[in-house]
């Protein structure tokens, strides 16, 4: 068949563009891949690491494309073919009015046929254009005029009372205390309530099909695009499978944190500072463009000198900067250095670069929060869509949309906006008092709710639902839809923090003395936020505040706040049950959704909460899981075994009462003992927690096996501190190679490792830093923690059980587990001559409901073993034969 025939009847190739020759699960992942795409179905594809995942999404995927292009140029050449050919013919005898139905219909499709057309030779301009360094047009700089909606048509009525007020503001001013410069930019603009907010209206013109990447952390899509740059789709090699050159034009998004190269503003303490400083200069530099056309108004001389961001003016060297982005293929580092070198801003360059190209790459939050996605131009409409990593997709929307208030933050925030209102009182109209008064009245109410003592002092958190919480702060009659629109609208948190800024000393001053009491009540571990993801440092908290206030518009159902009323700490916290509500507008936008990860299992997990309740039916058909093999030879490079029981034969099973039986501690060290005797080199062994680690570690100090244990491996242990961890995986991975292969007598070394924590995901432990991988127990997360218990809770009433009769939250609770598990055992197998041992030291392993939750290629080789000497034939059978590499 002709590879136009092919791409006309929309086959799947059968060969793909690749840096060298794949194996064959990569070609399966390709065609499975290409194939979802163009069936417009949404993905969930396991691809153990070592497989080449990343090859083969982005050589699938762009193929794709490329087909898509060609057939979509196609089509419209045809259409408009058609047209022409429609219009010199004429239809005497069929009925006018079907004719006339069908010259619509032809007449519609041409148009938009037009358009299209356009619009390709627009890009194809602009692409040219970019390669020789020329100025582009852009399609993000169309804007279309605000239009108020007008209720009264009498227009000279209008236009005497536009006169009208214009009068009442001049001579309002006349009379109004001269007000510096600076300070003017500090007062809330008039607020009209009635103006109809600018409707969202879809640039037809950018409109093109795209495919976005995102992962969760910057490094993983730095690697993405190294991958990228090494495909024949990244220019580096020829496309050789009998189809045109097709180089790909790429935009990668990041934060301001990693793309802003002024030092002044990167030397801030926290994000929020940074975007709040950069969108401060942002401003000044488009106040000093429009100052010249503004009327005079009689203000002092303003005494400090305004600042504005060097490399955001360079105009210049931003439109050169987009220019080098597009025309190559270059990640988040190259960008960085080459804004340097030009003096333009990376984060803005990146961002105009958007509408010129075929694949965005962006983390998590710029694609997964609706606000940032829509801040960043990203338009997923008939576009493609693939998340890698994707096993944290649900942990992470529910992260972004959950968010905690402090009673500090409550009391710093209300006195910095009584500050303002006492300052600007007379310069505010009615609109804007009426709501600065609002919400004065609603952060009283909540910091002295939680500033209030429990009725039960045994009892330190507690869950409400919205409702419940807001008639208990007696909030119940605020309209937080209108007081959020105004917050949106006027930048009211904006103008509360350059008005702290400017006034720092003063604001403090009297916070300081506003809330002496209320911060001698605590102790002095009282202010600092443990969990390091609501540790929100800003001058006005007030723009962190709004995000919980926001959530109280969410549906009673979906969300709950959990109070915390301790002495240690006392705060707010919105927790989000229901995370499809947040996915839905991608999944309805989307052409084709695709969830990849070196682990995708269990998957339950993700269509039921995620991707079933979002879509209801419809997006539930539109399902397709793919899950390859690895590219090692199972039966010869994998071990996997199951033990019930240790060398004394002490039963494994590690629940949450039986784990700390001193008994049970010393057989696990018996246990690595042993097999330390066997393995070579690196020995991984994850235990439930942190606390965990530290009993088990103390109990066999106490009982003399750690002594026993590093006459054979030498013991490392994760550390609890991230600036820690780097130099423990150096320390361990240098003693491996230093006993290894100089024949002394100790063998190796011993890595505790702490599941869910920073050494199981993401780290490589691949050859002999980790031959033996074991996991101890079922991490099974606290069932009495509050939050928990109504998740479970609220999945059991909104969701069906499953087929053996299991309900909702019951196989919420065991997904949270396996996939912990499959996480921390995927640490070793890292490429195709790698081999390895896992041990699962628990009986309940045996079960089928838990070995089904396996990725498949390690449990179609598990082996169930009830005596641990069983085990220890395995595992001296399976080392015997390898050699040193």
């Amino acid at each position: 068949m002709s590879l136009e025939n092919a791409l006309e009847k929309h086959f799947v190739p059968q060969k793909f563009p690749f840096p060298f020759e794949p194996y064959d699960i990569q070609v399966d992942f390709m065609k499975n891949l290409y194939e979802a795409i163009e069936n417009r179905k949404i993905g969930i594809f396991e691809s153990p690491t070592g497989t080449g995942k990343s090859l083969s999404l982005i050589c699938g995927s762009l193929t794709w494309l490329r087909d898509h292009e060609i057939r979509e140029d196609k089509r419209i050449q045809e259409l408009l073919e058609s047209q022409k050919q429609t219009s010199e013919t004429s239809s005497g005898e069929v009925d006018w009015i079907q004719e006339f139905a069908a010259k619509q219909s032809v007449q519609s499709e041409t148009n938009e046929a037009k358009k299209e057309s356009e619009r390709r030779k627009i890009r194809k301009k602009n692409l040219e254009a970019i390669r020789c360094n020329k100025e582009t047009f852009d399609f993000s700089t169309k804007t279309k005029p605000f239009k108020r909606k007008r209720k009264n048509s009498n227009d000279e009525t209008l236009d005497l009372i536009e006169k009208a007020k214009k009068e009442m503001e001049k001579t309002e001013n006349e009379s109004s205390p001269c007000i510096d410069e600076d300070l003017e930019d500090l007062v809330l603009v008039d607020y009209e309530s009635n103006d109809e907010e600018e409707t969202k209206q879809d640039d037809e013109d950018s409109h093109m099909t795209r495919i976005y990447f995102c992962s969760r952390t910057h490094s993983q899509l730095s690697q993405f695009v190294q991958e990228l740059q090494k495909s024949p789709f990244g220019g580096a090699l020829p496309v050789e499978d009998g189809r045109e050159p097709f180089q790909i034009t790429m935009a990668t998004l990041g934060s301001r944190n990693t793309l802003c190269i002024n030092e002044s503003v990167r030397k801030l303490k926290s994000l929020q500072l940074i975007n709040d400083r950069c969108l401060e200069m942002q401003k000044n530099s488009n106040k000093k463009d429009i100052s010249q056309t503004d009327p005079p108004k009689r203000r002092k001389r303003s005494t400090v000198a305004t600042t504005t961001c060097s490399y955001y003016n360079n105009h210049k060297g931003a439109s050169q900067l987009t220019n080098q982005i597009v025309a190559q293929v270059t990640d988040i580092e190259e960008v960085v250095k080459q804004g340097k070198a030009l003096g333009a801003c990376p984060y803005y360059a990146s961002r105009r670069a958007v509408p010129f190209s075929q694949l965005v790459v962006l983390p998590y939050q710029s694609l997964l929060h609706r606000a940032t996605r829509e801040a960043s131009g990203i338009e997923l409409k008939d576009s493609v869509l693939i998340v890698d990593e994707a096993h944290n997709l649900i942990e992470a929307v529910n992260s972004m949309h959950s968010v905690k208030v402090t009673l500090k933050q409550l009391n710093q925030s209300h006195n910095q906006l009584l500050q303002y209102r006492q300052k600007f009182s007379k310069r505010l109209k009615a609109k804007n008092l009426f709501y600065v008064k609002q919400l004065l009245f609603v952060l009283q109410h909540l910091r002295d709710f939680i500033d209030t003592k429990p009725e039960n002092p045994s009892t330190t958190e507690n869950l409400l639902t919205i409702n419940d919480f807001l008639f208990q702060t007696s909030l119940d009659n605020v309209n937080f839809f209108k007081l959020m629109k105004y917050c949106r609208r006027s930048g009211i948190a904006k103008k509360l923090s350059g008005f702290v800024e400017k006034f720092e000393d003063f604001v403090e001053k009297k916070s300081s003395l506003s809330t002496f009491l209320e911060d001698t009540k605590q102790t002095s571990s009282f202010e600092p936020i443990t969990n390091s993801n609501h540790n929100v440092t800003m001058r006005s908290p007030l723009m962190h505040i709004e995000s919980f206030l926001a959530a109280m518009t969410s549906s009673s159902v979906t969300g709950r706040v959990a109070m915390t009323m301790g002495d240690v700490e006392r705060s707010l916290r919105f927790l989000l049950l229901n995370p499809s509500d947040h996915f839905k507008d991608i999944l309805d936008n989307c052409r084709s959704l695709i969830f990849a990860g070196g682990t995708m299992q269990p998957s339950s997990c993700l269509i039921d909460q995620l991707l079933a309740q979002a879509g209801n039916s419809h997006h539930r058909s539109r399902i397709v899981e793919f899950s390859c093999g690895h590219v090692i030879d199972g039966a010869k490079q994998l071990l996997p075994l199951a033990l019930s029981s240790g060398p004394s034969g002490e039963t494994f099973e590690f629940t949450y009462d039986k784990r700390g039986n001193p008994k049970l501690i010393d057989e696990i060290g018996r246990t690595l003992l042993n097999v330390s005797n066997l393995v070579p080199g690196g020995i991984v062994c994850f235990l439930p927690s942190y606390e965990y680690e530290a009993v088990v570690y103390k109990r066999w100090t106490e009982s003399g096996i750690l002594l026993k244990l590093e006459a054979k491996k030498k013991i490392f242990r994760e550390p609890k501190k991230s600036d820690e961890l780097q130099q423990v995986l150096n320390q361990y991975s240098k003693c491996i190679e230093r006993t290894n292969f100089t024949g002394s007598s100790i063998t190796g070394a011993i890595l505790l490792s702490v599941v869910g924590g920073k050494m199981s995901e993401g780290i490589n432990f691949s050859d002999w830093l980790g031959r033996c991988v074991v996991m101890v127990g079922l991490p099974y997360p606290n069932l009495h923690s509050p939050e928990l218990k109504e998740k479970i809770n609220y999945l059991n009433k909104n969701m069906r059980n499953d087929i053996s009769g299991r309900t909702a939250g019951q196989v919420h609770y065991e997904d949270l587990c396996m996939k912990a598990v499959n996480q921390s055992i995927g640490r070793a197998i890292r490429h195709r001559n790698d081999y390895s041992c896992v041990l699962l030291l628990d009986k309940r392993y045996h079960k089928h409901s838990v070995e089904s939750k396996l990725p498949k290629w390690i449990s179609e080789h598990l082996q169930k073993l009830n005596q641990f000497g069983k085990a220890c034939v395995e595992i001296r059978k399976f080392f015997k034969d390898k050699k040193i590499s």
